[in-house]
Protein backbone atom coordinates (compact mmCIF):
# COMPACT_ATOMS: atom_id res chain seq x y z
CA UNK A 1 0.00 0.00 0.00
CA UNK A 2 1.55 3.22 -1.04
CA UNK A 3 1.23 6.22 1.59
CA UNK A 4 1.97 10.02 1.57
CA UNK A 5 1.81 12.42 4.43
CA UNK A 6 1.49 16.38 4.44
CA UNK A 7 2.95 18.07 7.33
CA UNK A 8 2.79 21.92 8.48
CA UNK A 9 5.63 23.55 6.64
CA UNK A 10 7.05 27.59 6.86
CA UNK A 11 10.25 27.17 5.10
CA UNK A 12 8.54 28.34 1.48
CA UNK A 13 7.14 31.45 3.26
CA UNK A 14 10.42 32.33 4.55
CA UNK A 15 12.25 32.15 1.36
CA UNK A 16 9.69 34.37 -0.21
CA UNK A 17 9.36 36.63 2.11
CA UNK A 18 13.30 37.58 1.61
CA UNK A 19 12.72 37.19 -2.08
CA UNK A 20 10.20 39.95 -2.43
CA UNK A 21 12.72 41.89 0.57
CA UNK A 22 15.44 41.70 -2.65
CA UNK A 23 13.87 43.31 -5.24
CA UNK A 24 13.50 46.60 -3.64
CA UNK A 25 9.82 46.24 -3.76
CA UNK A 26 8.19 49.11 -0.75
CA UNK A 27 6.12 47.52 1.82
CA UNK A 28 2.96 49.18 0.88
CA UNK A 29 3.20 47.49 -2.21
CA UNK A 30 4.00 43.78 -0.39
CA UNK A 31 1.30 44.32 1.76
CA UNK A 32 -0.94 45.55 -1.24
CA UNK A 33 -0.29 41.87 -3.13
CA UNK A 34 -0.42 39.92 0.09
CA UNK A 35 -4.22 41.71 0.69
CA UNK A 36 -4.70 40.39 -2.74
CA UNK A 37 -3.34 36.93 -2.44
CA UNK A 38 -5.81 36.47 0.69
CA UNK A 39 -8.96 37.66 -1.22
CA UNK A 40 -8.22 35.23 -3.97
CA UNK A 41 -7.55 32.17 -1.60
CA UNK A 42 -10.99 33.12 0.33
CA UNK A 43 -12.46 33.24 -2.80
CA UNK A 44 -10.67 29.85 -4.57
CA UNK A 45 -11.97 27.99 -0.98
CA UNK A 46 -16.11 29.38 -1.54
CA UNK A 47 -15.51 27.93 -5.07
CA UNK A 48 -14.42 24.87 -3.61
CA UNK A 49 -17.37 24.84 -1.16
CA UNK A 50 -19.82 25.79 -3.68
CA UNK A 51 -18.56 23.16 -6.43
CA UNK A 52 -18.88 20.38 -3.19
CA UNK A 53 -22.51 21.67 -3.44
CA UNK A 54 -22.99 21.32 -6.98
CA UNK A 55 -22.10 17.61 -7.05
CA UNK A 56 -25.14 17.20 -4.86
CA UNK A 57 -27.85 19.17 -6.65
CA UNK A 58 -29.31 16.10 -8.70
CA UNK A 59 -29.41 14.03 -5.06
CA UNK A 60 -30.67 16.51 -3.15
CA UNK A 61 -33.12 17.55 -6.04
CA UNK A 62 -34.36 13.59 -6.05
CA UNK A 63 -34.76 13.64 -2.70
CA UNK A 64 -37.14 16.83 -2.04
CA UNK A 65 -39.33 15.39 -5.25
CA UNK A 66 -39.41 12.37 -2.42
CA UNK A 67 -40.51 15.16 0.30
CA UNK A 68 -43.34 16.57 -2.08
CA UNK A 69 -44.92 13.50 -3.17
CA UNK A 70 -44.93 12.34 0.67
CA UNK A 71 -46.77 15.79 1.68
CA UNK A 72 -49.21 15.76 -1.45
CA UNK A 73 -50.16 11.93 -0.75
CA UNK A 74 -50.97 12.69 2.85
CA UNK A 75 -52.38 15.71 2.03
CA UNK A 76 -54.52 13.87 -0.43
CA UNK A 77 -55.41 11.81 2.47
CA UNK A 78 -56.42 14.11 5.30
CA UNK A 79 -58.68 15.77 2.59
CA UNK A 80 -60.70 12.83 1.53
CA UNK A 81 -60.94 10.94 4.74
CA UNK A 82 -62.67 12.62 7.86
CA UNK A 83 -62.02 10.32 10.77
CA UNK A 84 -59.31 12.13 13.33
CA UNK A 85 -57.25 8.43 13.32
CA UNK A 86 -56.43 8.65 9.49
CA UNK A 87 -56.18 12.96 9.84
CA UNK A 88 -53.40 12.75 12.19
CA UNK A 89 -51.84 9.92 10.67
CA UNK A 90 -51.48 12.54 7.72
CA UNK A 91 -50.23 15.08 9.57
CA UNK A 92 -47.80 13.40 11.61
CA UNK A 93 -46.43 12.43 8.10
CA UNK A 94 -46.79 15.79 6.21
CA UNK A 95 -44.75 17.22 9.52
CA UNK A 96 -41.93 14.69 9.33
CA UNK A 97 -41.30 15.22 5.77
CA UNK A 98 -41.66 19.24 6.32
CA UNK A 99 -38.79 18.84 9.08
CA UNK A 100 -36.83 16.38 6.84
CA UNK A 101 -36.74 19.09 4.30
CA UNK A 102 -36.08 21.99 6.75
CA UNK A 103 -32.95 19.86 8.11
CA UNK A 104 -31.51 19.71 4.52
CA UNK A 105 -32.10 23.05 3.31
CA UNK A 106 -31.00 24.78 6.76
CA UNK A 107 -27.51 22.39 6.23
CA UNK A 108 -27.12 23.45 2.53
CA UNK A 109 -27.22 27.14 3.75
CA UNK A 110 -25.35 27.23 6.75
CA UNK A 111 -22.31 25.23 4.39
CA UNK A 112 -22.68 27.56 1.47
CA UNK A 113 -22.47 30.44 3.57
CA UNK A 114 -20.39 30.08 6.48
CA UNK A 115 -17.32 31.81 6.06
CA UNK A 116 -16.13 32.55 9.31
CA UNK A 117 -12.34 31.61 10.01
CA UNK A 118 -12.85 30.95 13.81
CA UNK A 119 -11.15 28.10 16.06
CA UNK A 120 -12.96 27.02 18.47
CA UNK A 121 -13.82 23.21 20.21
CA UNK A 122 -15.40 21.24 17.87
CA UNK A 123 -17.40 17.75 18.32
CA UNK A 124 -16.46 16.03 14.98
CA UNK A 125 -19.20 13.11 16.20
CA UNK A 126 -22.16 15.77 15.07
CA UNK A 127 -20.05 17.51 12.84
CA UNK A 128 -19.71 14.52 10.62
CA UNK A 129 -23.58 14.07 11.19
CA UNK A 130 -24.41 17.28 9.65
CA UNK A 131 -22.34 16.26 6.54
CA UNK A 132 -24.17 12.88 6.10
CA UNK A 133 -27.71 14.65 6.52
CA UNK A 134 -26.25 16.60 2.78
CA UNK A 135 -24.86 13.17 1.84
CA UNK A 136 -27.08 10.22 2.84
CA UNK A 137 -29.28 10.54 -0.40
CA UNK A 138 -26.22 10.71 -2.62
CA UNK A 139 -24.43 7.52 -1.25
CA UNK A 140 -28.35 5.62 -1.34
CA UNK A 141 -28.66 6.60 -5.32
CA UNK A 142 -25.21 5.22 -6.05
CA UNK A 143 -25.90 2.38 -3.90
CA UNK A 144 -22.38 3.16 -1.80
CA UNK A 145 -23.04 1.21 1.71
CA UNK A 146 -21.98 2.77 4.82
CA UNK A 147 -19.96 1.76 7.73
CA UNK A 148 -19.40 4.32 10.71
CA UNK A 149 -16.88 3.52 13.25
CA UNK A 150 -16.93 6.67 15.96
CA UNK A 151 -15.76 7.19 19.44
CA UNK A 152 -18.14 9.42 21.24
CA UNK A 153 -17.53 12.77 22.47
CA UNK A 154 -14.46 13.54 20.49
CA UNK A 155 -13.08 16.98 20.42
CA UNK A 156 -10.62 18.90 18.05
CA UNK A 157 -9.67 23.00 18.13
CA UNK A 158 -10.88 23.23 14.48
CA UNK A 159 -13.51 25.48 12.45
CA UNK A 160 -15.72 23.98 11.85
CA UNK A 161 -17.02 24.75 8.70
CA UNK A 162 -13.69 24.56 6.97
CA UNK A 163 -13.69 20.76 8.17
CA UNK A 164 -16.93 20.34 6.76
CA UNK A 165 -15.88 21.37 3.45
CA UNK A 166 -12.96 18.63 3.67
CA UNK A 167 -14.98 16.20 4.79
CA UNK A 168 -17.45 17.06 2.08
CA UNK A 169 -14.98 16.76 -0.79
CA UNK A 170 -13.38 13.66 0.65
CA UNK A 171 -16.88 11.78 0.52
CA UNK A 172 -18.12 13.03 -2.73
CA UNK A 173 -14.04 12.18 -4.41
CA UNK A 174 -14.61 8.33 -2.19
CA UNK A 175 -18.34 8.23 -3.97
CA UNK A 176 -17.12 8.37 -7.33
CA UNK A 177 -14.07 6.44 -7.19
CA UNK A 178 -16.68 3.12 -6.26
CA UNK A 179 -19.14 0.91 -8.42
CA UNK A 180 -22.41 0.89 -6.87
CA UNK A 181 -21.88 -1.69 -3.95
CA UNK A 182 -19.14 0.14 -2.71
CA UNK A 183 -18.68 0.45 1.11
CA UNK A 184 -18.02 3.93 2.63
CA UNK A 185 -15.66 3.49 5.20
CA UNK A 186 -15.99 6.76 8.08
CA UNK A 187 -14.48 6.45 11.83
CA UNK A 188 -13.42 9.32 14.29
CA UNK A 189 -11.36 8.69 17.06
CA UNK A 190 -8.72 10.53 19.81
CA UNK A 191 -5.27 9.57 20.26
CA UNK A 192 -4.40 10.99 23.40
CA UNK A 193 -0.94 9.79 23.85
CA UNK A 194 -0.11 11.83 20.32
CA UNK A 195 -2.59 14.64 21.15
CA UNK A 196 -4.65 14.30 17.80
CA UNK A 197 -8.48 14.51 17.09
CA UNK A 198 -8.25 11.83 13.77
CA UNK A 199 -10.84 11.60 11.25
CA UNK A 200 -10.66 9.05 8.41
CA UNK A 201 -12.42 8.35 5.16
CA UNK A 202 -11.84 5.33 3.43
CA UNK A 203 -13.49 3.94 0.27
CA UNK A 204 -13.31 0.33 -1.83
CA UNK A 205 -13.14 1.94 -4.84
CA UNK A 206 -10.35 1.89 -8.18
CA UNK A 207 -7.69 2.96 -6.06
CA UNK A 208 -4.62 5.81 -6.85
CA UNK A 209 -1.21 4.46 -8.54
CA UNK A 210 1.94 5.11 -6.71
CA UNK A 211 3.20 7.31 -9.26
CA UNK A 212 0.36 9.65 -8.76
CA UNK A 213 0.08 9.83 -4.73
CA UNK A 214 2.59 12.46 -4.34
CA UNK A 215 1.18 14.90 -6.72
CA UNK A 216 -2.72 14.32 -5.65
CA UNK A 217 -2.61 17.87 -3.30
CA UNK A 218 -0.46 19.50 -5.78
CA UNK A 219 -2.85 22.89 -7.17
CA UNK A 220 -4.68 21.81 -10.61
CA UNK A 221 -3.66 18.15 -10.34
CA UNK A 222 -6.45 15.42 -10.82
CA UNK A 223 -6.97 11.45 -11.38
CA UNK A 224 -10.28 12.43 -12.06
CA UNK A 225 -11.58 11.39 -15.42
CA UNK A 226 -13.73 13.15 -17.98
CA UNK A 227 -17.47 11.16 -17.93
CA UNK A 228 -19.89 10.85 -20.31
CA UNK A 229 -21.05 14.79 -19.76
CA UNK A 230 -17.47 16.20 -20.17
CA UNK A 231 -16.92 16.80 -16.32
CA UNK A 232 -14.09 16.20 -14.54
CA UNK A 233 -12.12 16.71 -11.83
CA UNK A 234 -10.89 20.39 -11.44
CA UNK A 235 -7.59 19.54 -9.07
CA UNK A 236 -8.22 22.16 -6.57
CA UNK A 237 -10.35 20.21 -4.02
CA UNK A 238 -7.62 18.37 -2.39
CA UNK A 239 -5.22 21.27 -2.65
CA UNK A 240 -7.64 23.09 -0.50
CA UNK A 241 -8.03 20.51 1.88
CA UNK A 242 -3.85 20.41 2.49
CA UNK A 243 -3.98 24.27 3.22
CA UNK A 244 -6.90 24.22 5.46
CA UNK A 245 -5.23 21.40 7.55
CA UNK A 246 -2.16 23.11 7.54
CA UNK A 247 -3.72 26.22 8.80
CA UNK A 248 -5.30 24.16 11.54
CA UNK A 249 -1.27 23.00 12.43
CA UNK A 250 -3.13 19.46 11.75
CA UNK A 251 -1.94 16.63 8.73
CA UNK A 252 -3.32 15.22 6.18
CA UNK A 253 -2.36 11.34 5.16
CA UNK A 254 -3.26 9.18 2.01
CA UNK A 255 -2.96 5.73 1.83
CA UNK A 256 -4.05 3.67 -0.88
CA UNK A 257 -3.54 0.15 -2.85
CA UNK A 258 -4.80 0.04 -6.70
CA UNK A 259 -7.75 -2.01 -7.10
CA UNK A 260 -8.86 -2.22 -3.31
CA UNK A 261 -8.99 1.91 -2.15
CA UNK A 262 -8.02 5.02 -0.82
CA UNK A 263 -8.30 6.01 2.65
CA UNK A 264 -7.54 9.88 4.35
CA UNK A 265 -6.74 10.79 7.34
CA UNK A 266 -6.78 13.95 9.03
CA UNK A 267 -5.05 15.19 12.47
CA UNK A 268 -6.21 17.96 14.36
CA UNK A 269 -5.24 19.17 17.27
CA UNK A 270 -6.89 17.17 20.17
CA UNK A 271 -9.60 19.55 22.66
CA UNK A 272 -11.47 18.97 25.43
CA UNK A 273 -15.49 20.51 25.63
CA UNK A 274 -15.96 24.04 26.38
CA UNK A 275 -16.70 24.40 30.08
CA UNK A 276 -20.51 23.58 31.11
CA UNK A 277 -21.15 21.52 28.56
CA UNK A 278 -23.03 18.63 29.46
CA UNK A 279 -21.86 15.76 27.24
CA UNK A 280 -24.98 13.10 25.67
CA UNK A 281 -23.61 11.51 23.18
CA UNK A 282 -23.59 8.25 25.92
CA UNK A 283 -27.34 8.13 26.25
Amino acid sequence: MSRFESRVGTTGDATAGTHWGETGMSDARIQELEEQIQLLEDQLLQTQRLSSVGALASSITHEFNNILTTVINYAKMGVRHKDAKTRDKAFDRILSAGQRASKITTGMLAYARNSSDRMEPVELNKLLEDVLVLMQKDLQMHRIGLDLDVEPAVWALANSSQIQQILMNLIVNARQAMDEGGRLKLSIRANAAENWAEISVGDSGCGIPHEQLQKIFDPFFTTKKTDARGQGGTGIGLSVCRKIIEAHQGRIRVESEVGRGTTFTLKLPLSKSPAGLIDTSAA
